[in-house]
């Protein structure tokens, strides 16, 4: 069911860029609507995060999610409903979450066991899948009329359509297209919220809890500061800046001793990297550093977790509006990194020994990700570009202050955003900034006018994923459930579109709405 089905040439109703699990979601839905759809894929992998580490679904209200959405969780309840899926556990011993009885649906999944539900997904609808071509970035997409005509690959591959969706993680589509587009963080002002721009003083989670000295040579500050601290300050609190909330690998790593690969030492292991994290279990910090949630099968999606741990502050920046060849590089660093953070956390003498001894334990899964020796295969681009779209969604909507009007699915999580810099304070300590983790409001609807570029600048464009928002209401969207509810409805309007003969901004609402409602989407 991997094999995709190649029509080279051939012009399609909808032209998917992006095998995330909203590119995923739009192709069957497109597929179902009868539409001729292609999904192209940089990589040789279909699902993004989903079927890269990222197991434990993040959303908050499970109810919030329907359509498309739901089956996926619902075909994950049916695989661990199948005794065979059990290979290093038995379904009773699962200490983990995500399976709660009697519900339809199973939350907390395997890397491959996403992988084989997205294909199967695709082989069902006989989808044309082309793996392995990606965008030529240094060229701009035509436009006719404000319509995006084709769109050219690297290798000279030409794809013409109706209707695009952009389900990229960085937005590569829209950008190349001329679309209006934000990396960073708006000033508090731009849309009159609170929580957007620096943020020390909410910055209070994944903070240093003890006072740790930045310099090389300790209370000097001509020496130098070790590596990971930043010399630049803060702008004012709430002031807009071009820093992107940090990166890092979802971990899934297992500690079943016959299924387990040892954490390797780096090539180019440098302790310096870690010198800020030795001397903050010195200072009295006991805790492990990473977050493991328990997967079936004795696996884990590790993420981030405290002031110095797997997310790489500092290095996102650049990220978004990178070649190729620099992405690659930046990717390469965050894996060295964090390889080298697991070994150190093993086997530095300068760790806890309680600390060592949990990490000793785990180590990457034989039976994941097999041809990349156990390590994940995509970075967590937690937020790259985000379109100016049609309609911006804000703290406001998140909050329930000001509510969507023309709902195309729920969102459901706690405004999140991950640290951006490391610094010094007045003090001469080390401090973390960014970190932002406000919720207590319910789900909540997200607008067609996100997923649509503003009119007057592309007319057949969808952008599901790097869609119309704020930084801090992005925190609280970005979740992979969501991303699939937008990549889904998003096929809907361009199906849509076509059978009335009209652009998507034209549509008339009550005709989507009946059309979501019908395919199962949750919109309030």
């Amino acid at each position: 069911c991997a094999a995709p089905i190649q029509s080279p040439g051939a012009r399609h109703d909808i032209v998917i860029y992006g095998g995330t699990s909203a590119g995923v979601a739009a192709a069957v839905a497109a597929a179902r609507a009868g539409r001729s759809v292609v999904l192209i894929e940089p990589t040789q992998h279909l699902g993004g995060l989903s079927s890269s580490g990222l197991g434990a679904t993040d959303i908050g209200n499970k109810r919030a999610i329907g359509g498309i959405a739901r089956e996926f969780y619902r075909r994950v309840r049916s695989h661990y409903d199948d005794r065979a899926a059990w290979t290093w556990e038995s379904r009773e011993e699962f200490k983990g979450h995500g399976h709660p009885a009697g519900e339809d649906a199973a939350w907390t999944f395997e890397p491959h066991v996403a992988e084989k539900i997205f294909l199967d997904l695709v082989a069902r609808e006989r989808i044309d899948v082309v793996f392995g071509e990606r965008l030529e970035l240094g060229r701009v997409v035509p436009l006719r009329d404000r319509r995006i005509t084709s769109i050219e690959m690297e290798s000279g591959r030409r794809f013409e359509g109706t209707y695009f969706i952009d389900a990229t993680y960085e937005g590569d589509l829209l950008a190349r297209a001329g679309v209006s587009f934000h990396v960073g963080r708006e000033p508090n002002a731009r849309y009159g919220e609170t929580l957007n721009g620096v943020q020390t003083r909410n910055a209070t989670k994944h903070q240093f809890r003890q006072r740790v000295d930045p310099y090389v040579k300790p209370g000097d500050p001509s020496s130098g500061l070790v590596w990971g601290v930043s010399a630049e300050q803060p702008a004012a609190e709430g002031e807009g800046d071009a820093h992107v909330q940090a990166y890092c690998f979802r971990l899934c790593a297992t500690d079943v001793a016959e299924n387990r690969i040892p954490w390797a030492k780096p090539a180019d292991y440098d302790p310096a990297r870690y010198e800020l994290l030795l001397r903050y279990f010195e200072a009295g910090e006991t805790m492990a550093p990473w977050h493991p949630l328990f997967m079936p099968n004795r696996k884990t999606d590790a993420n981030n977790n405290g002031a110095f741990s797997f997310d790489m502050i500092g290095a996102a920046d650049r990220y978004a509006q990178a070649s190729w060849a620099e992405r690659a590089r930046i990717v390469a660093a965050h894996e060295s990194y964090q390889k080298g953070l697991l070994w150190a956390l093993a086997n530095e003498p300068r760790v806890p020994q309680a600390v060592r001894e949990e990490f000793q334990r785990f180590g990457l899964p034989k039976d994941e990700f097999r041809d990349n020796g156990g390590w994940p295969r995509l970075l967590y681009i937690r937020e790259a570009r985000r379109m100016i779209g049609e309609y911006v969604m804000t703290e406001h909507e998140c909050r329930g202050a000001r509510v969507a009007p023309r709902s195309i699915g729920l969102a459901a999580y706690t405004m999140d955003s991950h640290n951006v810099q490391r610094y010094v304070d007045a003090s001469g300590a080390v401090r973390n900034e960014g970190d932002v983790q406000v919720g207590g409001f319910p789900p909540y609807p997200i607008d067609y006018g996100a997923i649509l570029p503003k009119r007057e600048q592309c007319r057949n464009l969808f952008v599901p994923v790097c869609m119309s928002s704020s930084h801090i209401a992005y925190g609280s969207i970005r979740m992979e459930p969501v991303f699939m509810v937008l990549g889904e409805s998003a096929a809907i309007a361009a199906s849509l579109a076509i059978v009335q003969g009209v652009d998507p901004h034209a549509l008339e609402y009550d005709d989507l709405r009946a059309r979501l409602l019908a395919a199962g989407h949750v919109l309030e």
